[in-house]
C-alpha cells in the first residue's frame, strides 16, 4: 500500500482535540521543513497552520512573502487571526536579523496585522531584555497620538507595549497609566482568574508589584 504524503498524513492527524503542545512535539519531530510548511498553510486551516509556521525556515521569508501570508490570515476570524499573526512573529520573525529588520519598519504599514507586530514587537523588547531601548520616547508619543484611531488588534499590542514601557521604566509610568485613564481602552473588561486586566493602570500596578518594581 503506498504511503500517504507527509502533509496529508499530518493534517489527518491533526483535529479538533490538537493542543498546542502536540504542535509543538509534531514540529520538534519534522524540524524545518519549509516546503512541508507552505503545503500545511495550502490547507487554509488554522491548527495546520500554526504547525507550519513553526517549521518553517525564517531565512527565506521575504517582505512579498510575508504580505502573503498576512493576506492568508486576513481571511481568518479574529482570534485566529491573530494567534497566527503573533505565533509567525514569535517563532519564526523574531529570530532572524532580517526579518528583524522588517518587523522595525513596520509602524506605519498598510496592514494591520504587521502594525500589530512592529508594536508587539517592541512590548517583547522590554518585556524580554526587561530594558526601555532608546527610542522609548517616541513610542510613546506615538502611542499618544494615535491609539485611540488604531484598528483594535493594533491597539492592544499598543496598549501592551506602554504597560510594559511603564513597568520597566519608572520615569515614564505615569506618562503610561495616563494612557488608559484617558483612552479607557479595557476598562472593567472581565479576565479568567489568575491573568492579569488588559486595563494599564491596573496592568502596570500588578505586574510591577510582582517584580517588586
Amino acid at each position: 500500500m503506498q504511503s500517504l504524503p507527509k502533509a496529508e498524513q499530518l493534517l489527518e492527524q491533526i483535529n479538533s482535540k490538537t493542543k498546542l503542545g502536540d504542535l509543538r512535539k509534531m514540529a520538534k519531530e519534522i524540524k524545518m521543513d519549509h516546503a512541508l510548511a507552505i503545503e500545511l498553510w495550502s490547507s487554509g486551516d488554522f491548527l495546520p497552520r500554526q504547525l507550519g509556521i513553526l517549521i518553517m525556515d525564517n531565512k527565506v521569508l521575504t517582505q512579498d512573502m510575508i504580505d502573503k501570508l498576512d493576506k492568508d490570515i486576513q481571511a481568518h476570524p479574529l482570534n485566529e487571526r491573530n494567534q497566527l499573526i503573533d505565533w509567525l512573529m514569535a517563532n519564526q520573525l523574531a529570530k532572524n536579523k532580517k526579518t528583524i529588520a522588517l518587523m522595525e519598519s513596520w509602524e506605519n504599514s498598510p496592514s494591520p496585522l504587521q502594525r500589530r507586530i512592529f508594536w508587539y514587537y517592541q512590548a517583547r523588547l522590554r518585556w524580554v531584555g526587561q530594558a526601555s531601548p532608546e527610542n522609548t520616547e517616541y513610542l510613546l508619543s506615538a502611542i499618544e497620538a494615535n491609539i485611540a484611531r488604531e484598528a483594535p488588534e493594533v491597539q492592544w499590542a499598543m496598549n501592551f507595549a506602554a504597560g510594559w514601557i511603564g513597568i520597566y521604566d519608572k520615569k515614564f509610568r505615569a506618562r503610561c497609566i495616563a494612557i488608559g485613564e484617558e483612552t479607557g481602552l479595557y476598562k472593567g473588561e472581565m479576565v479568567s482568574k489568575g491573568c492579569t486586566p488588559d486595563y494599564l493602570p491596573e496592568f502596570i500596578a500588578i505586574e510591577s508589584n510582582k517584580r517588586g518594581l
